[in-house]
């Protein structure tokens, strides 16, 4: 029997040793691919801005591409000075227009709808996260259109994050919608849950946006890695039960929650804005303030305060997303809604992901070594390395 209970029991450690092995090598992919991948996403995903109006037969067309985008598929800066002239832009007009018409394709009762030009020189303007090409363009259906269907496939082949934000009049009607990689068309007739249809895909850019937002990543997990800890004077001790653990990441995340929450409506609605540079600039300081939180302890209780307090910051910068397309108010409330319930999903699926993680590995060397101090200095020097970057307008890291 207490052979039986010996060989039961080793059979027990070997099995926790290797679960231990496995979270370590998977907690290690995570931190390595924050680290590696944040620089080259830190910045607003890339999006266009496409405006459709329907007339009769006609179609009006709005269509904002960032000039960034365009330059890494049609090489616009001609002299590789890294800075592209109004003299470089307008030169290649031609080449702009056929490969943005390339990528739509508008239908009308199964008919294609023909899109050319208008003949309108070529516009420069500025959006939140930097110069966009303005292109005016017109279709013409063979009959009065009642139905629309869009197709969009700009930079389809070069960017799968790629996303058209799409803002639709038709019959009287304004529809919204996002189209990329993961739906890349949309059928618009004013009876097919257009609203609803909205509202689901400014969900996905909201669960989008936190997976690819690394900025707001990063300083959330900053937050979450003492979280199944406590702070002695000799340091860090593993907690030993879950439920003060559980309880700290939902206070952390609630606070963070209402904060972004709060200024992301105010922001929206045009009641309280930042500019880009100062809001994108602040949630970089977040980043580092709450790395070096952990490494020397200002705040070592209530933390939800400090997540609270640059939350209202990082909800300047997820309004960014949003700001631009320049939808009517009830459209706009559509949106805020949906935009911000992607977020709060894809942060629940990060808490879900973490908080188990996190508690098993508590009380190792590697937790605390590597993941929270190693990690946090990590998160602090990216983190520095944006706020230069945003503060100063300089481009040193990789973007996308």
């Amino acid at each position: 029997m207490c052979s039986l209970s010996r060989v039961s029991t080793s059979r027990r450690r070997a099995a926790l040793r290797r679960l231990l092995q496995g979270a370590r090598l998977l907690a290690g992919a995570v931190l390595a691919w924050a680290c590696l991948a944040a620089p080259a996403q830190a910045h607003k995903a890339s999006d266009s801005y496409l405006h459709l109006s329907v007339s009769g037969r006609e179609i009006a067309v709005r269509w904002d591409i960032a000039l960034r985008d365009l330059d890494a598929v049609l090489a616009l800066d001609a002299d590789g000075d890294g800075q592209l002239s109004w003299g470089e832009v307008r030169g290649r007009q031609g080449d702009i227009l056929r490969y943005a018409l390339s990528g739509l394709q508008l239908r009308s009762r199964g008919e294609s709808c023909v899109a050319s030009a208008t003949g309108a020189p070529l516009l420069i303007d500025d959006h939140s996260d930097g110069a966009y090409a303005v292109l005016s363009l017109a279709g013409h259906c063979a009959r009065p259109i009642e139905s629309l269907e869009v197709d969009y496939r700009l930079f389809a082949q070069v960017d799968a994050g790629h996303r058209g934000l799409l803002n639709l009049s038709l019959a009287g009607q304004t529809y919204s919608a996002v189209l990329g990689a993961g739906e890349a068309s949309a059928h618009f007739d004013g009876r097919t849950g257009g609203r609803w249809r909205a509202l689901a895909g400014y969900l996905r850019t909201g669960v989008e946006h936190i997976g690819t937002g690394f900025d707001h990543l990063l300083f959330l997990f900053s937050l979450l890695l003492p979280a199944v800890l406590y702070r002695r004077a000799q340091g860090w001790e593993p907690q030993q039960r879950l439920q003060p653990a559980a309880l700290e990441v939902c206070r952390v995340v609630t606070a963070f929650t209402v904060a972004h929450s709060l200024t992301l409506a105010l922001a929206s609605f045009d009641i309280v804005r930042l500019p880009a540079r100062v809001s994108e600039s602040a949630i970089a300081l977040s980043v580092v303030v709450a790395a070096l939180n952990n490494m020397v302890p200002l705040v070592r209780r209530r933390r939800w305060i400090v997540a609270f307090c640059f939350g209202l910051i990082h909800g300047f910068g997820f309004a960014n997303v949003l700001s631009d397309l320049g939808l009517p108010r009830p459209e706009l409330a559509l949106a805020l809604v949906g935009f911000n319930l992607g977020v709060e999903l894809g942060q629940l699926a990060i808490v879900a992901l973490f908080l188990p993680l996190a508690y098993v590995l508590r009380s190792t060397l590697f937790y605390r070594r590597l993941l929270l101090a190693g990690g946090s200095a990590m998160i602090a020097l990216i983190g520095a390395l944006w706020l230069i970057e945003r503060a100063f307008d300089l481009r040193f890291l990789p973007v996308h």
